[in-house]
């Protein structure tokens, strides 16, 4: 039995000795076949041989960008063409949006498409199809790139989501589009001699910043076309003409640059400041004439109206103020808001005036009347402090009032009868005085001739104003 179970074992082993042999040899043969192919992929550059490696038809050998545009064999760091003349680069410009207009801080922003074209020999490439190629900031990082820069810029930066924004594209005979999206605040000087009735004239500055005349010119690619805008609708500002151009600037120490401007012109909306500074301004100096229809009696409601309005018009002033920067000149709306200002003071003052020539005026009349020293003056006076005709009973003395009449006709016909003594003069009153006294005497009529003047006067200053300011 036990003869026959080892005979039955030996048998086994005798049948599965060839296919552990062809197993183990199959694979020595796969890891030489490995081996074989790792020496030839380093060989050939990752080129895999196609004998070794069965082809996948759903994948294309391509050779490496940097193998293609052979940028291991130059060097570029310098520009192309170095030692001979300049380089041209051509810009375009589309004009995304402007994001953001500020009078305190004299600036603007702005969002923007900048390409730039150029040809650079070293990256041509060899293309049966004349096909370019695309790429991204990998890339750019390796070859030269002209080093344009934003004058007078403050803040700038590329935008980086989700990728940075940037694409080159090579042409076969090396020609190259390099196109990033920035956005750029930068200054804008302005002026606002006519605020809030401006027009404003800013410009974004183009320049490159290491390569003079001598070495690289900028120039529009197509000229007038080379600016192109998006529809841009701001909240304050109209924007009406985008327009580029070109110059040269020049610096002491280094020479001549070739500099690109994108000049945009910006004439502000009256609307927003008619609502917010100038109806409010208007109401308020139409507001203290109130109270020339008020009786120069009613001291309580005259003077609260008129330090109301001083009060209000002092605000308005300030808000103003705040919200423009400190220039050192005087703006079209200062001159409108101290005007206006002063036609509310003016109110104030005549009432003043009027409260003063009613009590000189009544108070004469009571020293003409000459009361006896008994009479209570205080029963005489008002609750605002001033004498009234109602309450005064100004029927003179009989004796006092013949007295003078007799005296007054004596005088009358000893004046006539003698005349005018020699070496005397006949002094007549100017009649501005005269006017003036008259006036002093019967105090109501300020309040009559304010009515008039004053809105004539404001009406005169606003055709003045807005035929110098609105043209």
């Amino acid at each position: 039995m036990r003869l026959a179970l080892l005979a039955f074992r030996l048998m086994c082993l005798a049948w599965l000795w060839p296919l552990t042999h062809n197993s183990s040899h199959s694979a020595k043969k796969r890891r030489h076949k490995e081996h074989i192919g790792e020496s030839t992929k380093q060989k050939h550059g990752g080129r895999v041989d196609l004998k070794l490696k069965k082809l996948d038809s759903t994948k294309s050998l391509l050779i490496k960008s940097e193998q293609l545009l052979r940028i291991e064999d130059h060097d570029f760091a310098m520009r192309p063409g170095f030692g001979g003349s300049a380089i041209p680069v051509g810009i375009d410009v589309q004009v995304e949006s402007i994001d953001g207009i500020s009078e305190v801080n004299m600036d603007f922003t702005m969002t923007l498409y900048l390409r730039h074209y150029w040809q650079d020999d070293r990256l041509a490439f060899p293309s049966s199809s004349n096909k370019s190629r695309t790429f991204d900031a990998r890339l750019v990082k390796k070859i030269w790139v002209p080093d344009v820069f934003f004058v007078h810029s403050k803040r700038s930066f590329i935008h980086d989501t989700t990728m940075e924004n940037i694409m080159l594209r090579v042409f076969p005979d090396g020609n190259i589009l390099y196109s990033v999206r920035i956005t750029v605040t930068a200054l804008c000087a302005m002026d606002f001699s006519s605020f809030p009735l401006d027009t404003q004239n800013c410009s974004l500055e183009l320049e490159s910043y290491a390569y003079n005349e001598n070495d690289l010119m900028l120039y529009w690619k197509n000229g007038n076309d080379s600016l192109r805008t998006d529809e841009i609708v701001l909240s304050q500002f109209f924007v009406e003409d985008f327009q580029p151009s070109f110059g040269l600037s020049f610096y002491s120490s280094t020479g001549w640059y070739n500099r690109l401007y994108i000049n945009f012109l910006l004439r502000r909306h009256i609307f927003f400041f008619m609502l917010q500074t100038y109806f409010p301004t208007m109401l308020m100096v139409m507001l203290s004439w109130v109270s020339f229809w008020i009786d120069r009696r009613a001291v309580p409601a005259r003077v609260s109206l008129g330090i109301t309005t001083v009060l209000t018009m002092s605000t308005i002033i300030t808000g103003v103020s705040a919200s423009m920067p400190q220039v050192s000149y005087v703006k079209a709306v200062d001159i409108y808001l101290w005007a206006s200002f002063l036609f509310v003071f003016l109110s104030v003052i005549e009432y003043a005036a009027v409260n003063y020539f009613t009590t000189v005026e009544e108070m004469k009349r009571l020293r003409k009347a000459k009361i006896p020293d008994s009479y209570d003056a205080n029963q005489a006076m008002a609750f605002d402090g001033c004498f009234h005709d109602n309450d005064i009973d100004l029927t003179p003395f009989p004796d006092t009032t013949s007295t003078s009449n007799t005296e007054r006709n004596t005088q009358s016909r000893n004046s006539t009868v003698s005349g005018p003594t020699e070496g005397t003069r006949l002094r007549r009153k100017h009649p501005l005085l005269q006017n003036l006294s008259f006036i002093m005497s019967h105090s109501y009529m300020i309040d009559s001739y304010s009515r008039v003047i004053f809105p004539l006067a404001y009406l005169l200053f606003n055709i003045i104003y807005w035929s110098m300011y609105a043209s």
